[in-house]
């Protein structure tokens, strides 16, 4: 067919050598649409590969706390039938002027956490100074001590139970064999809370222990040839040298346990379910209890943002002295 700027005497449009100018590949139709779509995520292919990531976090992070706010400013009792009523900040004003129950539960929660974590930082510090020496079977040593970490809290929870219970239990029976009187354990509601914390303690000391012995293994040689030079025994060298090289890895691990060790759950409402009476009732335990044996799903919301907060506040305080040494 003859062109139709040919027959009516317009000439065609010529490029540079002499030849007629070709259409464009992005002007000829879909031929060329998925050059133009690569060449649309090349150019923005950060934000094509950071959407789905961070719409991820939107839909699993960001709506539950917008919602555990939302419904901590309502009563509700968790019906279908009765939607949220908003009542504005009564819940919080309730919790801190009339709430006595609140208020010990929080303190168990800052004993728990504060002797678990003492004790598991002292004793994961020494197992990894001894785990750093040379010795034989030192690998079948390490993962021997590393083991409690590894299985579920909940088995461990029910294993250190079924050891704690007052008829069938293998402690009480070593008591008997001394010639000793058998003990109440969990039972007991001023023993009830430590051995929850000695618990905690034997499942995570091998963490800090780890983390410790990691940054033990990464110290140079130098400052310990020096220290052995001028003189110094073991505990100088681990005083004077180990202790302020290894204390900024430390404090991270303190840091890890303390946030975990804070939020302490499954081993308690496994071993006492916060009991007996209140005696292991920690801020967990008394919003679940709250949310669950209560109904009053409005309320626990409240209860777990100023818990949130306190584990916010003393994790800040923790970071904060650590600069503050540095």
């Amino acid at each position: 067919m003859t062109d139709t700027k040919t027959a009516i005497g317009v000439p065609r449009e010529r490029n540079r050598s002499g030849g007629p100018r070709r259409t464009p590949r992005s002007a000829r139709g879909g031929e060329s649409v998925g050059r133009r779509l690569s060449a649309w995520v090349d150019r923005h292919v950060l934000a094509v590969f950071t959407t789905p990531a961070l719409a991820f976090i939107a839909l699993t992070m960001l709506f539950p706390v917008v919602f555990t706010i939302y419904l901590s400013l309502t009563h509700w009792v968790g019906g279908a039938s009765r939607a949220p009523e908003f009542i504005g900040l009564e819940n919080f004003i309730r919790l801190f002027t009339d709430d006595e129950r609140f208020w010990l539960a929080t303190l168990r929660t800052i004993l728990l956490t504060a002797g678990a974590v003492l004790a598991q930082t002292v004793l994961g510090v020494a197992i990894a100074v001894l785990l750093h020496r040379k010795f034989v079977l030192s690998g079948l040593v390490r993962s021997v001590v590393l083991l409690p970490m590894i299985a579920t809290p909940v088995a461990i929870a029910l294993v250190w139970r079924l050891m704690f219970h007052p008829q069938l239990g293998v402690l009480n029976d070593i008591l008997v064999r001394l010639g000793l009187p058998p003990s109440d354990w969990l039972a007991n509601p001023d023993l009830a809370l430590f051995l929850v914390g000695v618990v905690d303690t034997w499942e995570w000391a091998p963490l800090i222990a780890l983390i410790t012995l990691a940054g033990l293994t990464a110290l140079p040689e130098e400052p310990f040839e020096a220290a052995s030079i001028d003189g110094a025994n073991g505990w100088q060298k681990f005083w004077h040298v180990t202790l302020p090289m290894v204390r900024p890895i430390v404090v991270v691990a303190v840091v890890l346990r303390l946030i975990e060790a804070l939020k302490t759950f499954d081993p308690i409402l496994v071993m006492t379910n916060g009991g007996p009476g209140f005696a292991t009732e920690t801020l967990n335990i008394y919003a679940y209890n709250i949310a669950f044996q209560y109904q009053q799903l409005g309320y626990s919301a409240a209860l777990l943002i100023v818990f949130f907060l306190l584990v916010l506040l003393i994790s800040s305080s923790v970071l904060s002295l650590r600069r503050g040494k540095e």
